[in-house]
């Protein structure tokens, strides 16, 4: 008998952002899936909708869950007459949901070529070491919230910039568990040698924010609004970014940042730019 490509896991906690269009899904991790902070997996489900049928629809999600975690965590908007997502939506706690047992994906932080905790031996000898920023809109916030959530990401880099772009305030999921965080105690040290380790700046483009600029996140990098919130300069010498999340922005992004000086590496060299359409 051929192996089986998946596992059959349970669906342990169901979290509605915003009803009907936001939510987020915990399940059971298989003890042999390892994965690195930034990945994907795909998720199956029965397409015949009896739960003990084989999984014949897949779709690939983002860890939200970190690589040390017991439980997978896993981020969705709800595709109105999609096929997957309003399925996935519906799951209670004790239902069945499949997750193939390799990850995928290279959104991680090994693509810039920085040794894990390169910036604690860095900080030790006085050296210089880079930032790392994270943008996101919508969803794409997924995979950033597993490198959060990997102890090597807040020790391989000086400092941390999470940008977070949606439509409405409502759409900011996670907005208070990212505030807290450099408030816990595991993170004491760090934070009494950087108050500013972790910069979070959420944006809406349809609501004001107290605060923030009611913009788009390729209009903040243009015109220089997102350096000044932020207080740091998006400098290709010292700068590793992520980007994550609808096409449109990814290609703008892209653009901008091309003029600066930020590319993806090649062939063996690694750029400062990385990249991930999560459409």
């Amino acid at each position: 008998m051929t192996e089986s490509k998946y596992t059959r896991q349970t669906v342990t906690e169901v979290r509605s952002w915003v009803p009907g269009k936001l939510f987020s899904l915990r399940v059971t991790r298989d003890p042999g899936f390892i994965f690195k902070a930034g990945q994907f997996a795909r998720v199956g489900l029965p397409e015949s909708g009896r739960p003990d049928a084989e999984p014949t629809l897949w779709r690939a999600y983002s860890m939200v869950s970190g690589p040390l975690d017991n439980e997978l965590e896993f981020y969705s908007i709800v595709v109105p007459d999609g096929a997957f997502s309003p399925r996935l939506a519906a799951l209670k706690p004790g239902d069945p949901v499949y997750i193939e047992k390799n990850p995928y994906g290279f959104l991680t932080i090994d693509r810039f070529g920085v040794p894990a905790g390169a910036a604690a031996g860095a900080a030790r000898s006085g050296g210089q070491h880079s930032d790392l920023w994270l943008l996101a809109t919508g969803t794409g916030l997924s995979a950033y919230l597993s490198i959060l959530r990997d102890p090597d990401t807040w020790t391989t880099f000086r400092r941390i910039i999470l940008i977070h772009g949606v439509r409405h305030a409502s759409e900011l999921a996670y907005r208070q568990e990212i505030e807290g965080w450099s408030s816990l105690p595991e993170f004491a040290d760090i934070r009494r040698a950087d108050p500013r380790k972790l910069i979070y700046v959420p944006i809406a483009t349809r609501e004001a924010l107290p605060g923030m600029p009611q913009a788009r996140l390729t209009t903040l990098i243009e015109d220089g609004r997102l350096e000044s919130l932020v207080g740091e300069k998006l400098d290709p010498a010292t700068a590793k970014v992520m980007l994550c999340g609808n096409p449109d922005m990814l290609a703008d992004a892209r653009k901008l940042l091309g003029a600066r000086g930020f590319a993806p590496g090649r062939r063996g060299v690694p750029g400062n730019l990385a990249v991930e359409n999560y459409w």
